[in-house]
């Protein structure tokens, strides 16, 4: 793959962003009766979201970045994604927190950020020992959300969705190859277990 497609993708697809993405498609994709907020709620829940999933975290990358803590935002040693990735971890588990605490949200905006929270702490765990792609962890963890909800709403019409995602993946896990991020057992670990944590989780909530 060309350096730069490689480079684009990493960053549009960016762990911190996918939960923005998720959510925006379950807001602006989904059928209307399974939400009960307004358009002008939708978009105000998306905007939060993105502050409390990808700003703050993104904030105290950038802050341990400046203090000396992370050689980059990009945290390509190993040894340095335990601090930011617990950081964003504890940012996750407190949205899910919030959502659940909202009685006026549905209950799949909790369940789904749940899941989210522990896919970041499971990388964490495993980003203690070895080097595992948060990129295909995220991506196999979107696959697997997906896949749930498909469950969930049997009519939303997922299968266009579900397929691109899945395109996505193979872009993305070539991307981390292309630029030598990762070694094939750590994007191809990292996409396996990403899925099969989401449909664990899923399965575990009784859904």
């Amino acid at each position: 793959m060309n350096r730069s497609l490689a480079q684009v993708l990493s960053v549009v697809f960016h762990p911190l962003l996918l939960p923005t993405y998720l959510f925006g498609f379950i807001l602006f994709y989904m059928p209307s009766p399974m939400l009960s907020l307004t358009m002008m709620g939708r978009w105000i829940m998306l905007g939060m979201l993105f502050i409390t999933t990808f700003v703050i975290p993104g904030l105290g990358a950038y802050t341990m970045v400046r203090t000396g803590q992370l050689d980059s935002v990009e945290m390509n040693r190993r040894e340095q994604r335990g601090l930011p990735l617990l950081f964003t971890g504890l940012c996750y588990a407190l949205t899910a927190y919030l959502l659940h605490r909202e009685s006026g949200f549905n209950s799949v905006f909790f369940i789904v950020m749940v899941i989210i929270a522990a896919s970041v702490f499971y990388t964490f765990v495993v980003s203690l020992f070895w080097k595992i792609s948060a990129h295909a962890v995220g991506m196999g963890g979107g696959l697997g959300l997906l896949l749930i909800l498909n469950r969930m709403v049997p009519d939303a019409m997922m299968m266009v969705p579900l397929a691109l995602v899945l395109l996505l993946s193979g872009a993305v896990i070539s991307a981390r190859l292309s630029l030598h991020r990762h070694t094939p057992a750590q994007v191809y670990t990292g996409f396996a277990s990403g899925l099969l944590l989401a449909l664990t989780a899923a399965f575990t909530m009784g859904l």
